[in-house]
């Protein structure tokens, strides 16, 4: 890489982190601004061309991405909605490829079934970076949000299988195989995908465990998602179902590392997670030039036609199979009926109007061999569908949500702050039970002034979790409760600890080291008194803050 390159990808990095911040504080959705930023950026003029490396995404950029949104999800959540997620993400991804395969076929000319079906297969999986955030701060329903998340995971690894199969039979230079064989070669590759993810997750959990060096374990955290690829990738299976699944595992039972481990590994993965979203979604935009040059002398009309084609497909094909998809197994089967209510339909509207495309269909377009027949065409059509996918329904997608009023209700808010504030009243009295033990098995140890303290401690807690809920009234004055009065106090004498640990500093009183591990602690304090700040709030933490799992 020469210094005028390196200077290139610099600027890209922090210009899309810039724009992406840009959007966060604005309240737009980063990614559609981000790709309109690119495609404008595109034909300034010396603006360098920047060609979308499969490779890179498919190794570089997918795992983790996959992996930290694998981590953040609920597993017994995405299990509770298996029958749906099996539909969206096994169904609907083969249902699309035929769907658009046969558009295309019937709509451009001289292009093989094979190649059409390949470019279905492209279009397949969905992303869901942007309707997650919409549907963050729109504030969706959990279930509706869990659903398309899980289903964004998922179909990755079904389209991706799907497209190295079709991707064959549309070489010329290879036999084509047989429906049964292509059938095969997909389940195969799909379950040693999801064998070589469970295996690895066990060994890395019971790694972590033996280890138990916060610094290691949050390296090997980093490691793992590129590991579980390069794996599965080996073993010729899905690398993206790998990695889900050991992402999965692993932040099912990430309650059992240490704690240190935890804290870093969410600071580390929001950061990557920010880096890469921008970066990638950047470069959709970016790639305008560089695929409209690969068409030569096409006509434009007749191209514009074609794109619309596809588009159409790829929108009609995703409501035509929610609908049946969600309601179809409740009218036919009572027992499903009965234990899972069919939701709205104004949800169901929603969930099939939030099929945006992304870097992945990109990467795999990019990817196409160069003797698939109508190569560049295909490229070009799989942009210009992530492009109307992600203007059209990313820019729509806010008011219709806000039209049909599909959030989650007051009743799902009070529900989670009582379960929390049960199982906060759960534990304290197992603390304090604990405690008591401990007293009373060494009283020495136990000094009457430390067990009041504690004991205070936890039912301070425990009462401040009953404060937070949504009906709580103001202390019996009409100021604030006692567990915001203390967060209010403990915050400015933080503040006033601080500047005196600085100033001890500059006075050389103590060493930057002493500093350094002073500070720490009121952070790690600070940032506990925050937390309690947000729920008390019912806000959102922040950016890149996990909302399940």
């Amino acid at each position: 890489m020469t210094a005028t390159q390196a200077l290139a990808l610099l600027l890209l990095i922090v210009g899309s982190c810039a724009i992406a911040a840009l959007a966060r504080r604005r309240g737009v959705a980063a990614p559609i601004l981000l790709v309109l930023t690119g495609l404008g950026a595109s034909y300034i003029p010396g603006v360098p061309e920047f060609r979308l490396s499969p490779n890179l995404v498919l190794f570089a950029v997918l795992p983790p991405l996959v992996y930290a949104t694998a981590l953040e999800s609920s597993y017994l959540n995405l299990r509770d909605h298996v029958r749906t997620l099996a539909l969206l993400s096994v169904g609907l991804v083969l249902f699309t490829a035929l769907v658009v395969g046969g558009a295309a076929r019937l709509d451009v000319p001289g292009l093989p079934l094979a190649a059409a079906i390949t470019l279905g297969a492209i279009l397949a999986p969905t992303d869901a970076v942007t309707t997650a955030s919409i549907g963050r701060r729109l504030h969706l329903p959990r279930r509706l949000l869990t659903v398309i998340t899980g289903e964004s995971m998922l179909n990755d690894g079904t389209a991706l299988t799907l497209y190295a199969v079709a991707v064959s039979a549309a070489a010329t230079t290879v036999a084509t195989p047989s429906p049964l064989s292509a059938v095969g070669s997909l389940v195969v590759i799909s379950a040693g995908g999801i064998a070589a993810g469970l295996v690895l997750g066990v060994l890395i959990h019971r790694l972590r465990m033996r280890i138990r060096d916060p610094l290691v374990e949050s390296a090997l955290s980093l490691l793992t998602p590129f590991a579980a690829y390069l794996a599965a990738d080996s073993l010729h299976v899905s690398g993206v179902l790998a990695v889900v699944v050991t992402g999965l595992y692993l932040g099912h039972h990430g309650g059992q590392a240490h704690f240190a481990t935890r804290l870093q590994d969410m600071a580390v993965w929001r950061v990557a997670t920010f880096v890469l979203e921008s970066v990638a979604f950047a470069l959709i935009g970016l790639q305008l030039r560089p695929v409209l040059q690969g068409l030569g002398t096409r006509n434009p009309a007749r191209l514009a036609t074609e794109a619309a084609v596809v588009l159409g497909a790829v929108v009609l094909a995703r409501i035509v199979w929610v609908f049946p998809s969600i309601y179809l197994p409740r009218w036919l089967v009572p027992r499903i009926r009965a234990q899972d209510p069919a939701p709205s339909w104004r949800a169901t509207l929603v969930l099939s109007w939030a099929g945006l495309r992304g870097v992945i269909s990109l990467a795999a377009a990019a990817a196409l061999p160069a003797d698939v027949p109508q190569r560049n065409l295909l490229v070009f059509l799989t942009f210009t569908t992530v492009l109307g996918t992600l203007l059209v329904q990313g820019l729509t997608l806010p008011w219709l949500i806000h039209w049909l009023g599909v959030r989650a209700g007051p009743g799902e808010e009070q529900a989670d702050a009582v379960a929390q504030a049960h199982a906060q009243e759960a534990a304290s009295e197992a603390g304090l039970r604990r405690l008591d033990e401990l007293a009373a098995q060494d009283p020495a140890g136990a000094p009457a002034e430390v067990v009041d303290r504690l004991r205070r401690l936890a039912e301070y807690r425990q009462a401040g979790a009953w404060e937070r809920l949504p009906d709580s009234q103001p202390g019996e004055e009409g100021g604030p409760t006692p567990s915001a009065a203390f967060r209010r106090l403990r915050r400015e004498m933080t503040t006033a600890e601080r500047a005196a640990f600085i100033r001890l500093r500059d006075e050389r009183q103590i060493d930057d080291e002493v500093l350094d591990e002073v500070l720490h602690h009121l952070d790690l304090e600070e940032a506990m008194l925050s937390r309690d700040e947000w729920d008390a709030a019912g806000g959102d933490p922040g950016p890149g803050t996990p909302v399940s799992g």
